[in-house]
């Protein structure tokens, strides 16, 4: 019997998170064991008016074309892709996987050009949505590789997915727009302030220039679940180091341990426990990928606990992450870079947010009542 609760999410992703309308032409993309959910989100566009693009991909052809595709052929600009980012009103993507550690052994050199064959598509994809005119969600589909990675059953990665995502709320579009009312506060006091700092037990302490930078208020509309406050820094003002508290995985390869020390908003050293080649070969790819692309605040309370997912542990309350590599036009960022990799740092306890020199955050919670805070 399938789930009730997929179609809950369909519901959420189509009216509330890319507000689907009549005529709109809808990407909607996954993997072959999302099927239950890109089915339900399919019906819920027809029902909304838009007109469905299904693309239903097996796991095994992204590992195919690493493994034995040519320079040319990793490095190749699709124009079929090209020319649906450009024109489509909006995106819905689900990611799930049958094995999360396919590509782990995949030359990291290769996965580099992968990058930069999608790097002309990406400067779309994020143009178009900092201008408005691509709506666009990405969210995971249950399935159970993520549920092993997080060391679960399916049934409680399930349960741990759609509570994430609110919706055990009765109706869980009014569950999101009370949090992006609190975070909308915590955006309001940040507009306009001039320096950022980050301190936690395991040695980070990282400073961050983010005058004239626009924060982005993350509730729902575009990763679900969400929350997240977010901004590019300037790119020239990111001093010091940070140690990421969990494994950052990226293109299916893992590191660990991972510290990073910024000059004058470069990175001058990286390394890492497990994965340093990788770690380095993603920084050398271009000339942006060894800047921030992105500062941000996990402020969704109902996510605890890592689980080597990205979607879920960069929006864990009480953590921040910074992500090297491109930046979102919205923000005022300007760094360009066919990466762009979010690693997460816990502040729970001990852990201390600076703006300006005041405190704003002990232990991983906010000092202001009125902003993000736990149930």
């Amino acid at each position: 019997m399938r789930d009730p609760r997929y179609d809950k999410l369909a519901k959420v992703l189509v009216n509330y998170s890319t507000n689907v309308r009549p005529g709109d032409l809808v990407s909607i993309s996954g993997p072959a064991n999302a099927r239950d959910l890109l089915v339900a989100i399919y019906r819920q566009v027809v029902i909304a008016g838009g007109h469905p693009m299904l693309k239903m991909a097996p796991d095994e052809c992204k590992e195919i074309m690493l493994e034995a595709g040519s320079e040319e052929q990793l490095c190749y600009e699709n124009p079929v892709l090209q020319f649906e980012i450009e024109n489509i009103d909006v995106m819905i993507a689900l990611w799930g996987s049958d094995n999360t550690k396919a590509l782990s052994r995949t030359a990291p050199a290769r996965q580099s050009l992968l990058s930069q064959g999608r790097k002309r598509w990406s400067e779309t994809y994020l143009q178009r949505a900092a201008d408005g005119a691509m709506r666009w969600v990405g969210t995971q589909a249950p399935c159970h590789a993520s549920a092993q990675d997080a060391e679960m059953s399916l049934c409680a990665y399930e349960d741990f997915v759609f509570g994430g995502g609110l919706l055990n709320h009765p109706d869980p579009a009014v569950a999101w727009q009370e949090i992006s009312e609190r975070q909308q506060r915590l955006v309001d006091f940040l507009n306009g302030k001039k320096e950022l700092r980050f301190v936690a037990t395991n040695g980070t302490d990282l400073r961050l220039g983010i005058d004239g930078r626009t924060w982005i208020n993350c509730d729902g509309h575009e990763n679900f679940p969400d929350g997240e406050v977010f901004t590019g820094p300037i790119e020239s003002a990111t001093e010091g180091i940070v140690r990421y508290s969990f494994p950052a995985v990226h293109g299916g390869r893992e590191c660990d341990g991972i510290c990073l020390k910024f000059e004058h908003g470069k990175v001058v050293d990286a390394t890492a426990a497990k994965g340093e080649e990788f770690l380095i070969a993603m920084l050398d790819q271009d000339e942006g990928a060894r800047t921030l692309g992105e500062i941000a605040i996990g402020t969704n309370y109902s996510i605890k606990q890592y689980t080597k997912n990205t979607l879920f542990d960069e929006k864990i309350g009480g953590t921040f992450h910074a992500a090297v590599g491109a930046a979102y036009p919205e923000t005022g960022g300007k760094n360009k870079s066919g990466l762009h990799w979010d690693m997460v740092c816990d502040l729970r306890p001990g852990g201390t947010i600076y703006v300006d020199g005041e405190v704003i955050s002990r232990d991983g919670r906010f000092v202001n009542p009125h902003w993000p805070k736990a149930d």
